[in-house]
C-alpha cells in the first residue's frame, strides 16, 4: 500500500511541490553547507550539482513509492525536502533545510502539513525517523509532532565519515499534534 501521487501542499507561508531537475543548483547549494550535511546520514560532503541531479532524475521520475517534497517559499525557490520514504518495509521520515531559514518554524510547518496529508491516506501506518544525538532542534521538533523515542544506536554518516549515534523515534498511526506555526 502507498500514500498514492504526490500533489502540492499550500500552508500559511510556504508551499510543498514536487521536484523539478531546475531545483538542481539550490539543491547543491543548501547540501554543499556542512552545517546542514553534518546532520544527514546518507548525503556525502562535498555535495556538488551532479549529486543533486544524480537524486533528482528518479525522483522527478515518479517511478518510486515515496514522498519528496520541495520546501519552498514565496518566490519557488526551493529551501528544503520534506520525504516520506518506504525503506525496509518501513515508512520513515526525513527532512533538511537551507540554514538561511532556521529558527523561523518553516520546518515545524512542513513536517506537519507532510505528515498530515500522509497520516490521511495512510491512517494505520507508523512513520519511523531519527536524529543524531548532537542534533536537539530536530528531536524537539519530532517531539512536538508526536514522535517518541524508540532507541538509540549508530549509523553511519557519509558527510562525517564516521559511525554517529542516532536516537531513534516513531510516530503511532493516529499520535500526530499539529504543531502550532511559529
Amino acid at each position: 500500500m502507498t500514500p498514492g501521487s504526490l500533489s502540492v501542499i499550500t500552508t500559511d507561508r510556504l508551499v510543498l511541490r514536487p521536484h523539478r531537475l531546475s531545483d538542481a543548483d539550490a539543491i547543491a547549494d543548501t547540501l554543499s553547507d556542512f552545517a546542514v550535511t553534518r546532520m544527514l546520514a546518507r548525503v556525502p560532503a562535498p555535495y556538488d550539482r551532479q549529486d543533486a541531479l544524480d537524486w533528482l532524475v528518479p525522483v522527478t521520475a515518479g517511478s518510486m513509492p515515496d514522498w519528496q517534497f520541495a520546501i519552498t517559499a514565496g518566490d519557488d525557490a526551493h529551501i528544503g525536502v520534506v520525504s516520506v520514504e518506504l525503506r525496509h518495509g518501513l515508512w520513515h521520515l526525513g527532512y533538511w533545510l537551507n540554514r538561511y531559514y532556521w529558527r523561523r518554524g518553516y520546518m515545524s510547518e512542513a513536517v506537519s502539513a507532510v505528515l498530515g496529508r500522509f497520516s490521511r491516506r495512510m491512517p494505520e501506518i507508523a512513520v519511523h525517523s531519527g536524529v543524531f544525538a548532537d542534533n536537539p532542534a530536530s528531536l524537539k521538533l519530532q517531539e512536538k509532532l508526536g514522535f517518541r523515542m524508540t532507541g538509540c544506536s549508530e549509523i553511519y554518516s557519509f558527510a562525517r565519515n564516521t559511525m554517529v549515534t542516532h536516537v531513534e523515534t516513531m510516530l503511532k498511526p493516529g499520535a500526530l499534534q499539529q504543531a502550532r506555526i511559529a
